[in-house]
């Protein structure tokens, strides 16, 4: 076992003290892990929209002091009691959600919605005991989807780690723990286009994007992105995309305007915003006889779906999916290896590298819409 097994770590970590305000670098001293628990040394994580959402705050709990951060890539430091498939020094990827392996979830060759572990954004504490593993001169600070990798070291439950290769570039696969994942595997587990189909893919952030390179990968034969922001477009090419639609530049629904391009309807579409709208124009684009629409980004909380039932009478499929239906221990070390056999291009989401340090730039980067996945350096 490592020389601080079993003993508080102090280390750096970023600390939101409130909604919207920037991080501040803080010493935090980082609990040993309890049972099923996993103390990890986070060597690389990567900003997602997500952490962004919480850390402004708006429509949904507050909770702060909070450490954000989920998409990571880390080494075992030391476990806790009843962990017996990680070891220090095997290197992993946090996940926000889980894989218990034991409820009917986890049992299920369908779900991938564990019980026990699927993500819950209110909860700031360790499920073993209600109490965070996190604290500044005694006061305790929240945890974040169970993750919080914007520390050096961070407690996980071992269901939320994945662990991969160790060949495997930890400052390129740590994009691979959320949003990249999502969309590839709502694409390719999920939507499943056949060699040669068309699929549309709405909203060009880095989910659909993703959603877009596994359309790629699949083979498909038309790629249309659709999106209010044009500059998008130039970028969406890297990962296949062929044509673009804006709905703006027209006087009538996007889903007439794909089904004309299409002689009547997109095999496969994939919806990656979140709004009812585009939700809906997903829906409705696809062909009828066999098309399949499948829903990633998250609605607003009041939002309702509406679409006539003759649409699905007709024949036509409206899915969901939860973190593109990836199991994270059981799938998420083969989403690795496409990397590791360049079948998958991870590189191309990877837009600025900042040191831990300056992780608010990370926070501008984003609020500004300038780039995919900005990749923060642990160690300076």
């Amino acid at each position: 076992m490592s020389s601080t097994a079993g003993q508080v770590i102090r280390c750096r970590a970023a600390v939101a003290w409130e909604a919207g305000k920037p991080l501040v670098i803080e010493e935090v001293e980082v609990a040993p892990p309890q049972t099923n628990e996993v103390r990890v040394k986070i060597l690389f994580t990567s900003l997602c929209h997500t952490d962004v959402y919480f850390w402004e705050a708006k429509g949904q709990n507050p909770l702060f002091p909070r450490i954000y951060g989920h998409e990571a890539g880390g080494i075992v430091e030391s476990v806790g009691e009843g962990v017996t498939d990680l070891k220090p020094g095997d290197q992993v990827l946090p996940v926000f959600t889980g894989e218990c392996k034991e409820c009917a979830h986890c049992k299920s060759e369908e779900s991938n919605m564990c019980d026990l572990l699927r993500i819950n954004t209110d909860r700031g504490v360790m499920l073993n005991d209600g109490k965070s593993r996190f604290s500044i001169n005694g006061k305790p600070i929240y945890h974040f989807v169970g993750t919080s990798t914007f520390s050096e070291y961070t407690v996980i439950h071992v269901g939320c780690l994945a662990k991969i290769n160790p060949l495997a570039p930890l400052d390129k696969v740590c994009v691979l723990s959320c949003g990249i994942s999502t969309g590839l595997g709502a694409t390719l587990n999920v939507a499943k286009p056949a060699k040669g189909s068309t699929v549309a893919v709405f909203g060009l952030g880095a989910v659909g994007l993703a959603a877009a390179e596994g359309a790629r990968i699949a083979g498909a034969s038309r790629i249309i992105g659709v999106d209010l922001n044009s500059s998008r477009f130039e970028e969406a090419k890297k990962f296949g995309a062929t044509e673009f639609v804006n709905p703006k530049d027209y006087n009538k629904p996007v889903q007439e305007v794909i089904a004309e391009m299409t002689n009547g309807g997109v095999d496969r579409s994939v919806e990656c915003t979140g709004h009812i709208d585009a939700m809906i124009s997903a829906f409705e684009c696809v062909h009828d006889g066999w098309g399949v629409a499948v829903l990633v980004g998250v609605p607003h909380k009041d939002a309702v779906f509406k679409t006539h039932p003759m649409n699905l009478l007709n024949e036509r499929t409206l899915k969901g999916t939860f973190f593109g239906n990836y199991k994270p221990r059981s799938d998420l070390p083969s989403v690795v290896e496409k990397y590791m056999s360049k079948e998958l291009e991870v590189e191309k989401f990877i837009t600025h590298t900042v040191p831990f340090s300056e992780i608010n730039k990370a926070f501008e980067y984003m609020l500004r819409g300038e780039g995919l996945r900005c990749i923060i350096r642990m160690e300076e």
